[in-house]
Formats: C-alpha cells, sequence, structure tokens
C-alpha cells in the first residue's frame, strides 16, 4: 500500500508538463486528475480533463461523465466509489485549448511517465473501458484498428482476447461523436447490454 500511495502522491504533485514539457509546457497551473485504489476491478481510462473538471477536480463532472454514466447504467455514487472504480485519463492535467476551442491532445508526458508503475499498483483491475482513441492506443497497443471505427467494429475480439486485464474498447461519450452515435446503432442496440453485464460482473 505505500509503494501505491507514494505513486499516488508523487503523481498529484506532478509538474513535469511545466519544468520539463515534451514540447511546449502547460499553458496554466498542472491539476492533476485521477482515482484510484488497489482495490479497484474497473478501471475508466478516458482522454483527459476537459474546463468544467479542471475547475471541479473531479473526473467527468460534465455532460461527457452524464453521458458515460447512462452507457454504463451506473449511479454517480458507485461511479466515484474509489473502492471499486479507478478513473485513470491518459493525461492526468487539462490540456488547454486549440484554435478552435476544442480540447487539445492529453499530454505525452502523462503515460509515460506514470501509466506502467500505476498499473503495475492496481492489481485487482479485472476490465479497462478504453475511452477514446488515445486510451485505445495505449491499451489495446498494435490490437487497435487503424480508425476509431475500425476499432469500434472488433469490440467483441478485444473483449475476448487472453489478457488481463480485459480491455473494452468504448467512443468518447463527447457530443462531437453524435454523429458516429447515430450511425452506428449497434452501439446502444448490441454493445451497450454487453458493456453493462461485463461493468456489472467487476463492479
Amino acid at each position: 500500500m505505500s509503494d501505491f500511495n507514494a505513486i499516488l502522491s508523487a503523481i498529484r504533485h506532478c509538474r513535469i508538463c511545466v519544468e520539463t514539457p515534451r514540447g511546449r509546457p502547460l499553458p496554466h497551473e498542472p491539476r492533476p486528475v485521477l482515482r484510484a485504489s488497489t482495490t479497484a476491478r474497473l478501471a475508466i481510462c478516458g482522454q483527459a480533463p476537459g474546463t468544467r473538471v479542471h475547475r471541479s477536480g473531479k473526473p467527468f463532472t460534465d455532460p461527457s461523465g452524464d453521458r458515460l454514466r447512462s452507457w454504463l447504467n451506473m449511479t454517480p455514487e458507485t461511479f466515484y466509489d474509489e473502492s471499486r472504480v479507478a478513473i485513470v485519463p491518459m493525461g492526468f492535467c487539462f490540456p488547454g485549448l486549440d484554435a478552435k476551442g476544442g480540447d487539445l491532445p492529453p499530454r505525452r508526458e502523462c503515460a509515460v511517465r506514470w501509466h506502467p508503475d500505476l498499473f503495475s499498483a492496481l492489481p485487482n483491475v479485472e476490465l479497462i473501458l478504453a475511452v477514446g482513441a488515445y486510451a485505445q492506443a495505449f491499451h489495446l497497443g498494435s490490437a487497435r484498428g487503424r480508425t476509431l471505427q475500425e476499432t469500434m467494429l472488433n469490440w467483441r475480439e478485444h473483449l475476448k482476447e487472453p489478457r488481463r486485464p480485459r480491455v473494452f474498447p468504448l467512443p468518447h461519450p463527447s457530443w462531437r461523436n453524435n454523429a458516429w452515435l447515430k450511425k452506428n446503432p449497434w452501439f446502444e442496440e448490441e454493445l451497450l447490454p454487453v458493456l453493462r453485464h461485463e461493468v456489472g460482473k467487476v463492479v
């Protein structure tokens, strides 16, 4: 437990993206956001905090979080129960906005520096929800499809892979994916019932 607590504390005090960044430094004060415990059996791995989460310091306190909890059929009480659910984004801090007002990609420093140590310290995680392309690239590696569509169409194969933890890919629950969800009705009809069943087994 002491090693886990040390890792968690180090992440929460991390300033790599300001002091030794890969590229341009973070344009604001870091505020790492994550939730984890050694007893968690489910890990939700998304992209990076947005502006609302940066302000609140609590992951998925935004419309994307509302949609994700709806997909999972999960109450906020369960979703934020660290003893059961770890929330580990690819980038722990809000990366800033691009010229069009959209979120920049997750900072590259985070996953390289912290994810191997952190996931090694989460021995009970049985299922990872890889939410969005960045999380899928990290957790699926070369098994990821060339596009989000290809990865998602193969969701059953990814889930059946003999790995531990198992990886369940999901699109990001942002409104920006509304068109994709509309074009792919199988997501709600076929995938969501399986997702809720698999999540229910570990939570």
